[in-house]
């Protein structure tokens, strides 16, 4: 998974782009993120991280932090946190939406996640939405949060493409539903983003997004072998299925009866 520095350097920047490109738009843009099913989802996983976690340990990183989909549900669980993300654009939305908790339980920093500066040993709790599949490196990054977890914390990393979600070893008529649901969704939100009035940029994620591809996609055996070599207590992946219209999908049923999850997350301790 080794690529040049060049290479890394385009990501960086097209993520910055794309962030920029996308910041007001984004809570909008991706019912697959801001969907009633998939926010109550994500509390439901949040909740299970603080337990896994323990009382009384409420200092939290989040990776990625974007407009503060997890920020906002974190700080209302308690945390402190510091919140990081590489678009300022998207800190800046964070900032005005969480306003009321700057400087006393919110810290917002604009950097890449390559360039964190922190004590080993500093959170209690590091969080990861839809940000590993952005990384040039994903598994260094890992490395690096690993580094900042205090002993008996907790890592939970999210909305990552399950090791399923490329392969063909799936019946004929799930990789049929499969293709119809997919190529289906786009044309669902077009419509719906008519209705609402709501003009959709034109962005290219051919390089933001880079390890979710079919060819180089995000391989969950390298995270799960980083937690072996950290000597971990705990770490397991799980799979789901996620909701990728605004409005009602009518193959979503068939889908979830026939075709395997296509997304991922991790909770792994300390």
């Amino acid at each position: 998974m080794q690529i040049d520095y060049a290479l890394k350097q385009k990501i960086l920047e097209a993520n910055i782009t794309v962030h920029r490109q996308e910041a007001k738009y984004y809570e909008r843009l991706h019912p697959e993120v801001y969907s009633k099913k998939e926010q109550k989802r994500i509390t439901d996983r949040l909740q299970e991280v603080d337990r896994v976690l323990g009382g009384g340990k409420k200092c939290a990183l989040d990776v990625g932090a974007g407009t503060g989909n997890l920020t906002g549900k974190l700080l209302q669980m308690g945390y402190h946190v510091t919140a990081m993300d590489i678009s300022a654009e998207m800190g800046n939305i964070l900032k005005k939406k969480y306003a009321a908790y700057l400087g006393s339980k919110l810290t917002v920093i604009n950097s890449p996640v390559e360039e964190l500066d922190f004590k080993p040993g500093t959170f209690d709790l590091i969080t990861s939405y839809s940000v590993m599949h952005h990384l040039p490196d994903y598994i260094g990054v890992l490395q690096t949060l690993i580094g900042l977890l205090k002993k008996g914390g907790v890592i939970y990393i999210d909305h990552e493409a399950s090791p399923v979600y490329w392969t063909n070893k799936q019946s004929m008529l799930a990789e049929i539903i499969k293709g119809l649901y997919l190529h289906t969704s786009p044309v669902i939100n077009s419509l719906y983003f008519q209705m609402t009035g709501l003009r959709v940029p034109m962005i290219d994620y051919t390089l933001s997004d880079y390890w979710f591809k079919k060819d180089h996609a995000l391989n969950h055996k390298n995270i799960e072998a980083v937690f072996k070599q950290a000597h971990f207590s705990y770490y397991k992946r799980s799979d789901y299925f996620q909701t990728t219209t605004w409005i009602p999908n009518p193959l979503f049923l068939p889908y979830r009866l026939v075709c395997k999850p296509e997304m991922s997350y991790w909770i792994a301790k300390k």
